[in-house]
């Protein structure tokens, strides 16, 4: 009975025994695993660390390129900063610090330029933590590298999408519903106010908060303008050859469709909507956000939110350099071979340049010299005889223009473009029909011309202006701004005299010469570009006032003198959606843009 007994208590205790190692061995594993997943997620927080202080670097060299490549809009600076860059010696070197995590360096480590317009870099960033506060980076400290490529570029500018852009704030007063007809959009980069009545506006309208401006302004729309809906827009402007055309969806194809995208951008639909997550249609955009809206009666409206983001600022082209636009024209070569219809350009291979009718030798004259005209001068077409361009021009001084024109080119000027009468194509565009293909196709060869200036674009006869433009050419209703780096950018004051003798209003070639020259200004068929105010009298001879093309400016001060008023967007110089570029390009000028386009993990490192 004994043995029995003592065989029992020996078998319990080996069992114990057994157990404790069991546990034991459980336990250290757990804790190895413990510690590992520790050390895992140790790592794991390190290297997200790391990587945002690499993000730090980078975004501190891509902001020291961007805001004077933004302010010059020239890569002149920004070519000599990041000249020979490379993975031994990189430029724009920046180095910090985040506080209570760690610290960073970036720099350029490559450039690549595909073209005359544009800056591929490629920035290289190391973030690191100082875990043992030498403040040095040390082979067992926790580093990451990252490569990012970022484009800089002189892009087409999204001011030329609108009928009528102003830098500074944007306004229409006095005007009623059949008063004055807008046909396009329109944007301010600063408040939009429509006061003393409603225009009719058939397009979208934005404004946008501005801090550079002084006083800065909210951007608000102050209230909705009257807008046609989308049956009575075809139905008015059936006739209308250069309006563009109102949503259809028998020949447009429905919403959201492959067809219909290739219509989006050069139509009109008066419902605002989101179509393949893009706003879509005529709508109201400010600080506030983005509404569809519905006015049909002045006073009368409903606006439901499409979009609660607030909208930003459009870059605008500045053109204080004239040196590089007679650049532009002295090197233009026309490269297209082709028509998209498959027809031979005639003027393939050609320079830029304008002729003008001698009545003398019964003969066409060219007036520039490889695409430059040193000085001013006045050029007059006739519905016979019209001002042919080609190509970008420069006019060092002023160009005074009216009549008939024919070609396809933009006239850049050191000083101002005096329009003193009409301005017409020999051969306009007609944006009618059903096949989009085959209207682009006939638009293409088309008279187009831009008329861009350093200082002003003036309508009207000078020798005639009193407080009517000239208030509104003048302090204070012309606003001065702060630039990008805080430089403070006076108001125009078009009644000072320049380094010319003359005020800024004025032409060089005299006030007697403009009113010898001066017919009144009933229509003009051109993208109007000015660095100030585009402006003046027009409508002086009765009959209402038409503006086949766009009016952007940084202030705005025309007065109408006879009504109606309509301004038709010409959409060949809009960039597609498909295509990413105008159906025509005149060499406008152009906006900074900068996107990042590539993010390459170089690597974590963590010795610890």
């Amino acid at each position: 009975m004994k043995r029995k007994t003592f065989k029992k208590r020996g078998a319990a205790f080996v069992t114990t025994i057994i157990l404790l190692g069991l546990i034991t061995v459980g336990t250290v594993a757990y804790i190895d695993r413990a510690t590992l997943a520790t050390r895992q997620a140790q790592r794991q927080t390190y290297e997200v660390q790391t990587t945002h202080l690499c993000e730090a670097g980078v975004q501190s060299v891509l902001r020291s390129l961007w805001r004077p490549f933004k302010t010059s809009q020239k890569f002149d600076t920004f070519d000599q900063t990041t000249a020979n860059s490379s993975v031994n010696a990189p430029t724009v070197s920046l180095s910090g610090s985040v506080p209570a995590v760690g610290n960073f360096a970036a720099g350029v480590i490559k450039v690549t330029t595909p073209d005359t317009y544009t800056r591929y870099v490629t920035i290289r960033g190391v973030g690191w933590l100082d875990l043992n506060g030498n403040g040095q980076l040390d082979a067992a400290e926790p580093q990451k590298t990252v490569d990012v490529v970022a484009c800089y570029s002189l892009s087409r500018s999204q001011v030329f999408d609108y009928t009528y852009f102003v830098n500074n704030y944007g306004w229409m007063d006095g005007f009623g519903p059949n008063d004055l007809i807008v046909n396009g959009d329109m944007r301010a980069n600063g408040d939009f106010r429509f006061t003393n009545g409603s225009p009719t506006v058939n397009g979208s309208v934005y404004a946008a908060a501005n801090d550079k401006l002084s006083p800065a302004v909210p951007g608000l729309i102050n209230t909705p303008p009257v807008k046609w809906s989308t049956s009575t827009y075809i139905s008015n402007n059936a006739s209308n050859s250069r309006t563009r055309q109102g949503y259809n969806s028998t020949s447009m194809g429905a919403k959201g469709s492959a067809q219909y995208d290739g219509w989006r951008d050069v139509n009109f639909d008066s419902t605002g909507s989101v179509v393949n997550n893009r706003l879509d249609g005529a709508v109201l955009g400010d600080s506030t956000g983005t509404n569809a809206w519905n006015s049909t009666t002045a006073g009368t409206y409903t606006k439901s939110l499409l979009d609660p983001l607030p909208t930003s600022e459009v870059i605008m082209p500045d053109l204080s350099d004239i040196g590089y636009y007679q650049g532009l024209s002295s090197s233009y070569t026309d490269t297209k071979a082709t028509y998209a219809d498959g027809t031979a350009n005639p003027n393939y291979g050609q320079g830029a340049w304008v002729k003008t009718w001698n009545s003398s030798t019964n003969s066409y004259q060219t007036i520039t010299t490889n695409g430059v005209l040193a000085g001013s001068a006045g050029v007059v077409g006739t519905a016979a005889h019209p001002v042919l361009i080609h190509g970008p021009v420069t006019f060092t001084q002023d160009c005074v223009i009216s009549g008939y024109v024919s070609g396809q080119g933009t006239i850049y000027t050191g000083r101002n473009v005096h329009i003193t009468g009409s301005v017409l194509y020999s051969n306009p565009p007609d944006f009618r029909g059903t096949d989009q293909a085959a209207i682009d196709k006939a638009n293409e060869k088309k008279d187009m011309l831009g008329l861009a200036a350093r200082g002003s674009v003036i309508m009207g006869d000078t020798s005639t202006f009193g407080s009517y433009p000239l208030d509104y050419m003048t302090p204070p209703f012309t606003h001065g701004r702060y630039d990008e780096n805080g430089n403070w950018i006076p108001p125009l004051d078009a009644k000072a005299t320049d380094s010319t003798g003359f005020m800024k209003y004025q032409s060089v070639l005299g006030d007697s010469y403009i009113h010898s020259v001066s017919s009144g200004v009933a229509q003009v068929d051109a993208i109007l570009y000015t660095n100030f105010v585009g402006g003046g009298n027009l409508g002086t001879n009765g009959g209402g006032v038409t503006i086949n093309g766009s009016v952007i400016s940084k202030d705005e001060a025309m007065v109408i003198w006879s009504l109606p008023m309509k301004m038709n967007y010409d959409t060949r110089i809009k960039e597609r959606t498909l295509t990413q570029k105008p159906l025509i390009d005149i060499s406008l000028p152009r906006s900074p843009v900068l996107l990042r386009s590539a993010w390459k993990d170089k690597g974590f490192i963590y010795k610890g």
